[in-house]
């Protein structure tokens, strides 16, 4: 899709651009909510790891529309699945699954022979952090339950799955959508050039780019809340956006260093007061 070919703009994009971020992390701590209505956990069987994956196909393929190439029907399911942890969130009254998240850490993305967004990028930058390099990604939360509850719980999953596994690099994709023709994308970039741009050692780069070739830049850039949370967090933006036709979006990959996140906010997500 050429960047110069802009679908109309509707009342829907705020909305599909909300609905986007999925996980929206918080920039730093906030009300967890009645965070007692949900448990936080490693899916330890099959059965667990097969309704995280009909939750990301009913929010992706049946919310947001994205084209999955899934070989189970109902299910997202992808190759790295087998070798990711996968956290979830479950509703003690229903026991029903309402946030996901996967985790892949070294040994075990390289037994996958390699990285998801190494499927988008060309990562040979980050080769000396690799044994250290956690790679997050598939992250959906249940339209009914997008609180600040499980939101926090799902990041509190994160932060104590890095502690505890003694990781201190995070990694992976966040979407911007296209549905404004790449205008907020156009912006993201422009930002992240500006502000949050990763060392030159440490540059990715895209394998299909997203070109920006006529598109505009807003007059003020609505950073969508994930990778908003990921910046005030001190995450790095890797380089210039891949773009994925299968979610219609342009995919900016991010670089946490865990000892750049305010000691404050790891004592909130680890519990600590």
């Amino acid at each position: 899709m050429q960047a110069t070919s802009h679908r109309q703009p509707s009342a829907g994009v705020d909305l599909y651009t909300e609905r986007m971020t999925i996980l929206a992390v918080a920039a730093g701590p906030q009300e967890l909510g009645d965070t007692s209505r949900y448990t936080l956990l490693v899916a330890t069987d099959g059965a667990q790891v097969e309704a995280a994956q009909r939750l990301r196909y009913d929010v992706f393929a049946g919310e947001l529309g994205a084209t999955l190439h899934s070989p189970a029907p109902g299910l997202d399911v992808d190759d790295f699945d087998e070798f990711c942890d996968h956290l979830i969130i479950r509703e003690e009254l229903t026991g029903q699954v309402v946030g996901t998240y996967r985790m892949l850490p070294p040994a075990r993305a390289a037994a996958a022979g390699g990285l998801y967004a190494e499927t988008e990028f060309d990562l040979a930058g980050l080769a000396p952090l690799r044994g250290d390099l956690v790679e997050t990604g598939r992250s959906c939360v249940h339209p009914d339950h997008r609180s600040g509850a499980v939101i926090n719980l799902m990041w509190a999953g994160i932060a104590r799955y890095m502690h505890l596994h003694g990781h201190r690099w995070l990694g992976g994709c966040a979407s911007v959508p296209l549905f404004d023709g790449g205008v907020t994308a156009a912006g993201v970039w422009d930002l992240a050039q500006r502000k949050h741009l990763v060392p030159p050692a440490w540059r990715v780069r895209p394998r299909n780019p997203w070109s920006f070739e006529g598109v505009e830049l807003p007059a003020k850039v609505d950073v969508p809340p994930l990778l908003k949370g990921y910046l005030r967090l001190g995450s790095w933006v890797g380089g210039a956006p891949a773009h994925d036709a299968d979610f219609d979006c342009a995919d900016f990959y991010v670089l946490l260093s865990l000892d750049r996140v305010n000691p404050r906010y790891m004592r909130h997500f680890l519990g600590q007061g």
